[in-house]
């Protein structure tokens, strides 16, 4: 998949983005034997020969990264007003990854990182119909009919959305509140607390537990794992890329 030549060389490692962009206006880097010294050009770091200074660009090996991530913790590598990011729960991992979608501040729970951008647009996109298990605590016990609006879909301000798989997982009579479990599978901004929303039900805590299929089985709190080369090929095949053994 083509990328800007400046995002290739900053994801393979090789400096900053801005630092990569100054390498290319130098005459630095070559595309298949070609010297490139303006910005904006793209390649593909499977099939180019991209080298610089001479030496070819070494790939860093594509992985996933699953994150518990805690409540109150930025989905970002890095936060202009200081506030503690998912980068700060990374430590160990020397590979340059991004989160795969996002997670509210108040959000905790799973989430997923990679440098495997083909992976995470896929992964992301609607159309592949990906889902992702929440466990939504609100105020009130919905009705059936209501969680029923859910199944169905809602109408929010950005559009309708895709119908959703909602249970109960709990209820509390005596604090009134309900724990809901619900799958969806797109990504509008902080959408399962507006669907509850939409009905009436203010949710109070909610977390990721799953995302296709990777859970938060042995994950603490704020701790991470890679994921094995079987779980990428799996959630490959969920999306129909080819599987790769080589991963």
């Amino acid at each position: 998949m083509e990328e800007r030549l400046q995002k290739i060389l900053a994801n393979a490692g090789v400096a900053s983005r801005r630092k990569c962009e100054q390498y290319i206006l130098e005459g630095k880097v070559q595309v298949n034997d070609k010297v490139v010294t303006t910005l904006g050009v793209k390649a593909d770091p499977d099939t180019d020969v991209i080298t610089i200074n001479g030496r070819p660009l070494r790939q860093p090996e594509k992985i996933v990264i699953a994150l518990y991530k805690p409540k109150g913790v930025i989905t970002s590598m890095s936060d202009p007003e200081g506030r503690k990011t998912v980068k700060d729960y990374l430590k160990g991992i020397k590979t340059r990854v991004y989160p795969i979608g996002r997670l509210d501040y108040d959000t905790e729970g799973l989430l997923l990182l990679t440098n495997d951008g083909e992976l995470a647009n896929r992964l992301m996109h609607p159309r592949h119909h990906v889902g992702k298990m929440y466990l939504a605590t609100v105020k009130g016990v919905p009705h059936g009919d209501d969680l029923d609006k859910l199944k169905q879909g809602i109408m929010l301000e950005d559009g309708m959305t895709q119908p959703a798989e909602v249970e109960y997982y709990d209820v509390n009579p005596d604090k009134n509140e309900a724990t809901i479990s619900m799958i969806i599978y797109e990504g509008k901004n902080r959408q399962v607390r507006r669907m509850f929303e939409a009905i009436g039900h203010k949710v109070t805590l909610l977390k990721r537990v799953q995302f296709a299929n990777i859970t938060l089985q042995g994950l603490a709190r704020g701790t991470h794992r890679k994921l094995t080369k079987s779980e990428v090929n799996e959630l490959k095949q969920s999306i129909k890329i080819d599987k790769d053994t080589k991963q």
